[in-house]
């Protein structure tokens, strides 16, 4: 399974840029926490669900309450360095000292999503489980 993980953060690595780098050589894990203390925080404002997924994806379906920052939002922010008016908008969407979940559609984005968020100070936590997964665990679907 480690095998299989590892590929497909080397694979993502090509697909993330540098942000992944860490993925790749293992240093940004997923969270330990289950499931349902995941659902738990997040239902009580505790945390925050990032979803890292891309805007079509989003638009498919979505967590209720959760936060979209597509993983390419932070590729830009990378490449090209984070202007005042991004930092504030991210600040008033995660606060700092907030715990922060990500999730993506299988697990593997993640990984460098969550790499990007501490990388920006942020107790963020990689969720392994993906979209569906999160779904079938109860997390609530947004009726859009």
């Amino acid at each position: 399974m480690m095998t299989t993980m590892k590929a497909l953060c080397i694979g993502f690595a090509a697909l993330a840029g540098s942000l992944s780098s860490a993925c790749a050589a293992g240093d940004v894990e997923y969270t330990t926490d289950p499931l349902d203390q995941v659902l738990a925080a997040v239902t009580s404002k505790k945390a925050i669900l990032v979803d890292v997924r891309e805007q079509r994806e989003w638009d498919r379906g979505h967590i209720k309450g959760a936060i979209l920052i597509p993983l390419s939002q932070f590729q830009e922010w990378e490449s090209k360095g984070m202007t005042a008016a991004d930092k504030a908008k991210l600040a008033k969407q995660l606060p700092k000292g907030s715990r922060i979940y990500c999730h993506c559609a299988a697990g593997a984005r993640a990984l460098p999503g969550g790499e990007a968020l501490q990388k920006l100070g942020y107790d963020a936590r990689p969720l392994k489980s993906g979209y569906r997964a999160l779904v079938q665990a109860g997390f609530p679907k947004s009726e859009k």
